[in-house]
């Protein structure tokens, strides 16, 4: 069996050898303080972020997808992330995937062992149909746990382009990986509790990789979600809301034109700011990818 306890993750942060006998608003204190250290580290990180994010920018404009892979805290976060981003960005739910040890039935019932499993990973990459136009990162909070390690060295003999989140330095899934980032978060506040700083620390970048990868193939526009599903009828007034922000309409003017637009927001929006037809807005988004940047770019110039 290997031995953990030399791993960063499992060292005794110094400060929390008395913390049962402080009162909850000095523990809060010392959480909130140990949770400063969080961006810190990531900030380090950010070139090794932009490089993963560079690479899945690519492969969404190639019809490949995004897949996450953990276990335990580390693929609840993933999965996550990957459920976030269809109501965010109007994106298929197959675009961003997340793949956890143990299945879906992990996200509520803990499998411990599920993570010590080094065949289930491919097994799973492989009903999901993997291809090497397929970004897969996986995500360790100790960088070394076999299921991650496994389903990343099967991503590689696919072709996929591979990165690994972790936060320990010199870690497992960083040498398996084409790139690695590696949060160096410190002990915890709770000996190995890696949901905290560790845990925050990937759902922190999970963000930054999916936002900015979204922003880059024309999500957003001019600060605003504008692949908005109007499924109810808050998303309609957010999406009301957005036309007349962006184009001066007033509230009524803003929802008449999406109305007719059968609340589309970008047709609205390249429509009513270069005075187009619908049809005319909806090709120049179809040449384009579907990228709203791209489109007003191009007709600009």
């Amino acid at each position: 069996m290997d031995d953990i306890s030399k791993l960063m993750t499992e060292q005794v942060n110094d400060i929390s050898v008395d913390i049962e006998t402080q009162s909850i608003g000095q523990i809060l204190h010392y959480m909130n303080d140990e949770n400063r250290t969080v961006t810190d580290a990531i900030e380090r990180c950010i070139p090794s972020i932009e490089k993963v994010t560079a690479v899945v920018v690519q492969a969404f404009e190639k019809g490949g997808r995004l897949i996450y892979l953990g276990a335990g805290t580390s693929g609840r976060l993933g999965v996550l992330d990957a459920s976030e981003c269809p109501p965010t960005f109007g994106v298929s739910p197959n675009l961003v995937v997340g793949v956890i040890a143990g299945g879906d039935y992990d996200l509520r019932h803990a499998i411990e062992g599920a993570e010590d499993d080094e065949t289930i990973a491919q097994e799973q990459l492989k009903e999901l149909g993997l291809v090497k136009e397929d970004v897969v990162v996986g995500i360790s909070a100790s960088g070394r746990t076999p299921y991650v390690v496994a389903g990343l060295s099967y991503a590689k003999e696919v072709g996929c382009y591979t990165g690994a989140i972790s936060n320990s330095p010199n870690a497992v899934i960083s040498n398996v990986a084409d790139i690695g980032i590696e949060a160096i978060t410190g002990p915890e506040v709770v000996t190995g509790s890696t949901r905290m700083k560790a845990g925050t620390a990937q759902k922190l970048i999970l963000n930054m990789i999916t936002t900015a990868a979204m922003i880059r193939v024309g999500k957003i526009f001019k600060g605003y979600m504008v692949d908005v599903q109007p499924t109810n009828q808050k998303l309609k007034q957010r999406a009301t809301n957005i036309l007349s922000k962006i184009t001066g309409f007033s509230q009524e003017e803003a929802r008449v034109h999406l109305e007719k637009n059968d609340f589309d927001l970008k047709v609205a929006i390249i429509s009513q700011i270069h005075h187009i037809s619908s049809n005319e807005a909806r090709k120049m988004l179809r040449e384009n990818q579907m990228n709203i940047v791209k489109a007003m770019t191009n007709k600009e110039a």
